[in-house]
């Protein structure tokens, strides 16, 4: 028997996943790109997937959640000179719809409504998404888990250890202060494993972790169950498998639900219309994506320029549809698991939280409808935490090394179009672990070394390796590793001089901010 606890109601158990991450983009100036990043996902999936979960939390005592919050992203979400500019990022938007011909303000109104209730939510809160997701957890609604620092990709790093070692630990200290509670959880990025990786976790306070299909259905011995119970490690961390038939009707743009016509068309956007005239006159400097998009997908072989406009009741009607399909397929895999074996299956679902609103427009109200009518079908939502809290017997199992990127492995991150990366934030690791395990050091130094170690983890983010393999925007990408790698290497060298450059450091300080209370010893050689 697989679970203590079986309970005889339901035909099975699914565990949502969503793994919430952005690369750290804060910028000085207003209307940047990369904050652009930051406010959409606020606004088209933070913010909805928020009151989703509220609303379930109060009204259906099965809904359950795992979601990841990346140390990147809650830096952020707490930072209040960013705080501060989402009401007038929302209103320069609403300025432009207002501006609109009259046949596509019509066709917008709902866009205009979401951008004035999203502001009102904004700020009946004050800003404060992380209070939300923190009352959350402690109604049990709600498991939080952390994620590598940076989100650096592990496997790469494995060169030195400890670099390794500063990413997780970093992570764990840093959630530690926003939640006030130990993370038992991580999302490896990536869901990147590699030999050996569990010995790392369990030292830093880990005990469990999502993998990719291959990563649980390779491991040795092959574990009896699949992807459809958890494995335990020989050193104690417990993994859990992505179910690809739970994952692709969500994901899948060509075989899944969010490519149907009904929903809105996410590369049809106004910021690549408009004239660059207007976008300048609201602090716009490029044309780019602004989150303004008001036409449906229609059908794969419609242009961008024949897209119908958007039907909002018609795409709402659909998500509903399609949820009640979802939990149809998935209460049919269920029976057909238990027929073939006598055990409590558990389908584990893990996606990209940004799937949920900002490019699955209607994701939101999908998962809303999943909450709501999953006991009609008798799946019981869950969440990994809750599932190992009912001590279910577990198969000792040693993962494969794996990841869910193209391929399945570490291809993505390590190819002909970013394996520079590679050896420079190596070499950059190993100087730093050399120099913090060799010295002692006086106030300034120690500064320094803090600021050091902010930069060398902001070089690691695997968000750049992946612009690079994706050929978007490479040059932000490129310009992003080499900064922090500069700086790292120059704050280096102000190790070995007398340090008078204060103007220089303040500044990094100020622009680089994260991890306030950054531990150099993290990086310290171990014996």
């Amino acid at each position: 028997m697989l679970d203590n606890k079986k309970d005889e109601n339901y035909l099975g158990k699914l565990a949502f996943v969503l793994h919430a991450h952005l690369p750290y983009v804060r910028k000085s100036e207003k209307n940047s790109l990369e904050e652009d990043w930051l406010f959409q996902a606020i606004l088209e999936s933070y913010l909805p997937l928020l009151q989703v979960m509220e609303s379930s939390e109060k009204l259906n005592d099965n809904a359950k959640l795992t979601i990841s919050l990346s140390p990147t992203l809650l830096s952020l979400l707490k930072d209040p000179e960013i705080k501060a500019k989402f009401p007038e990022w929302i209103m320069t938007r609403i300025d432009l719809l207002n501006e609109l011909s009259k046949e596509d303000k019509a066709y917008s109104e709902f866009l205009l409504k979401r951008l004035q209730k999203q502001l009102k939510d904004w700020e009946k809160c004050q800003g404060d998404l992380i209070i939300r997701f923190k009352n959350l957890s402690k109604t049990g609604f709600l498991d939080i888990m952390t994620c590598a620092a940076t989100h650096g990709y592990l496997p790469i790093l494995r060169e030195n250890e400890e670099t390794v070692i500063g990413q997780i630990k970093t992570a764990i200290h840093f959630h530690e202060n926003i939640f006030e509670f130990k993370p038992l959880g991580i999302w490896l990025p990536e869901c990147a494993y590699y030999e050996n990786l569990d010995n790392i976790l369990l030292n830093c306070g880990i005990r469990y972790a999502v993998l990719d299909g291959h990563g649980i259905l390779n491991s040795k011995p092959r574990p009896r169950y699949g992807v459809y119970a958890p494995i335990c490690s020989r050193r104690g961390v417990a993994f859990f498998g992505r179910d690809s038939e739970s994952t692709l009707p969500v994901w899948s743009s060509r075989e899944g639900f969010p490519g149907h016509g009904s929903y809105r068309e996410f590369h049809k956007d106004l910021g690549w219309e408009m004239p660059l005239s207007k976008l300048k006159e609201k602090g716009i400097s490029s044309s780019r994506p602004l989150g303004l998009k008001f036409h449906r997908i229609t059908n794969s072989r419609t242009t961008l320029g024949e897209k119908d406009y958007y039907r909002e009741k018609e795409a709402n009607n659909k998500a509903k549809e399609d949820a009640e399909n979802y939990l149809l397929q998935r209460s049919v895999q269920l029976k057909n698991l238990k027929i073939s074996s006598s055990f409590n299956p558990i389908l584990v679902a893990p996606f990209d939280a940004e799937l949920f609103g900002h490019w699955w427009y209607e994701g939101p109200i999908f998962l809303n409808h999943i909450f709501k009518n999953s006991s009609k079908y008798a799946i019981k939502l869950t969440h990994l935490r809750e599932i190992l809290t009912n001590k279910p017997q577990i198969q000792i199992c040693d993962p494969s090394p794996s990841s869910w990127g193209q391929g399945g492995y570490h291809n993505y991150w390590l190819n002909d179009k970013n394996s520079w990366i590679v050896p420079e934030i190596s070499k950059a690791g190993e100087t730093f672990t050399r120099i913090v395990s060799r010295n002692s050091f006086n106030d300034i130094n120690i500064r320094i070394l803090k600021q050091a170690a902010r930069e060398l983890l902001l070089a690691q983010s695997s968000d750049w390796s992946f612009i690079l393999r994706a050929g978007t925007t490479t040059e932000l990408a490129r310009d992003r590793i080499n900064r922090h790698l500069s700086r790292f290497w120059k704050l280096v060298e102000y190790l070995e001089k007398d340090f008078e450059d204060y103007v220089f450091l303040k500044t990094i300080e100020e622009e680089d901010r994260i991890f306030p209370e950054v531990n150099i010893s993290n990086w310290e050689k171990r014996n």
